[in-house]
C-alpha cells in the first residue's frame, strides 16, 4: 500500500480563494473590511518569516493588513500597550502576537491581554474554554486546519478512533477537543505514554504534534490509517545541508497509511489559511452580520 499524500497546499489554496469572495462580498454588502494585526518582537528569523507570509497573504486576500515589529528589548508594558491600542481599534478585527516572545516578555500575559473576540489565533482562555464546553470560539488555526482536512478526506469523522500524540496547548489539546465534538473517540498521548507505537497502532487518524524530528515510525501506524503531521522539525543531513522534516517518518509511514500528510506541504500551509478565515469570522461577530456563504 502507498498512502494517498494530503495536499495541504492545494487545499490552503481553495480556503484562501474562498476567503477572498467573502471579503468582497463583505465590502460590497457592509462596507466592511476585515482587518489583521501581526505583532512581531525581536529578530527570531523564522518567526520573521511567518509574519511576512502572513501579512502577504492578507493583502492577497484584500484585508487591512498591519504589522508591528519591536525591538528584542522591548519591554512587556510596552508590548501590552500595543495590544491595547489594537484591541481599542475598530479597524483591526484580528490580533496575533508572533510566539515566541523574548524572555522578559510574559507570553500569558499578552495573549490574555487580547480582546478573546480578536484572538483569532484562539489562544486565549476564554476561547480554549468555550471551545471546550462546545460554544462559539475562535479556534486555533492549526488544530482548524487539521479537521478541515480530514473531513474533506474523510467525510463523517463519528466513530474513528483518534490518536493525538502531543499535549501542547496550541496543537495537542485543541485538537483533541475539535476530534471529541466531531464524535471520535480520543486518546491523548505524549512521550511518557507507556508503549506509545502500541498506542499510536490502534488509530483510525493519528495526528502526531510532539516535536520530535520522525519519531512516529512506520510500524507504529495502523494500516489504512490516516496520519496527519502537524510537526516542523530542521535537520542537518549526512551532507551537511539541513532540510525539513515532521514528527513522522515519512518514507516508512507512505507505505502503510491510507493518507498522509506531507512536510512540508502539509498543515503549515493551512495554518495561515484558517487564519485568514478566523479573521473574517472575527470581523463578522464583531459587526453582528453572517458570514458570506460563498
Amino acid at each position: 500500500m502507498t498512502a494517498d499524500i494530503i495536499d495541504g497546499k492545494a487545499f490552503a489554496a481553495t480556503v484562501r480563494a474562498r476567503v477572498g469572495r467573502q471579503v468582497s462580498a463583505l465590502k460590497a454588502s457592509n462596507g466592511l473590511t476585515p482587518g489583521l494585526a501581526v505583532v512581531l518582537v525581536g529578530e527570531d528569523p523564522a518567526s520573521q518569516v511567518y509574519v511576512r507570509n502572513k501579512g502577504t497573504s492578507t493583502s492577497e486576500a484584500g484585508m487591512k493588513s498591519e504589522e508591528i515589529r519591536l525591538d528584542a528589548t522591548t519591554t512587556q508594558a510596552e508590548v501590552l500597550s500595543v495590544v491595547a491600542r489594537l484591541n481599542a481599534d475598530p479597524s483591526i478585527h484580528g490580533i496575533l502576537v508572533q510566539l515566541p516572545l523574548p524572555a522578559q516578555v510574559d507570553e500569558m500575559a499578552v495573549l490574555d491581554a487580547i480582546d478573546p473576540a480578536k484572538d483569532v489565533d484562539g489562544f486565549h482562555v476564554i476561547n480554549t474554554g468555550r471551545q471546550a464546553v462546545g460554544l462559539p470560539a475562535m479556534v486555533p488555526c492549526t488544530p482548524l486546519g487539521c479537521i478541515m482536512m480530514l473531513k474533506d478526506k474523510l467525510g463523517d469523522l463519528s466513530g474513528f478512533n483518534a490518536v493525538v500524540v502531543g499535549r501542547s496547548n496550541i496543537v495537542g489539546k485543541p485538537m483533541a477537543s475539535l476530534l471529541l465534538t466531531e464524535n471520535c473517540t480520543v486518546t491523548i498521548a505524549h512521550s511518557r505514554t507507556k508503549d506509545l507505537p502500541g498506542v499510536c497502532r490502534g488509530a483510525d487518524i493519528l495526528i502526531a504534534a510532539v516535536g520530535r524530528p520522525e519519531m512516529i515510525r512506520g510500524d507504529w501506524i495502523k494500516s489504512g490509517a490516516t496520519v496527519i503531521d502537524v510537526g516542523i522539525n530542521r535537520i542537518v543531513k549526512d551532507d551537511g545541508k539541513t532540510k525539513l522534516v515532521g514528527d513522522v517518518c515519512f518514507e516508512e509511514a507512505k507505505e502503510v497509511a491510507g493518507a498522509i500528510t506531507p512536510v512540508p506541504g502539509g498543515v503549515g500551509p493551512m495554518t495561515i489559511a484558517c487564519l485568514l478565515a478566523n479573521t473574517v469570522t472575527a470581523a463578522c461577530r464583531q459587526a453582528g452580520i453572517e458570514e458570506p456563504d460563498v
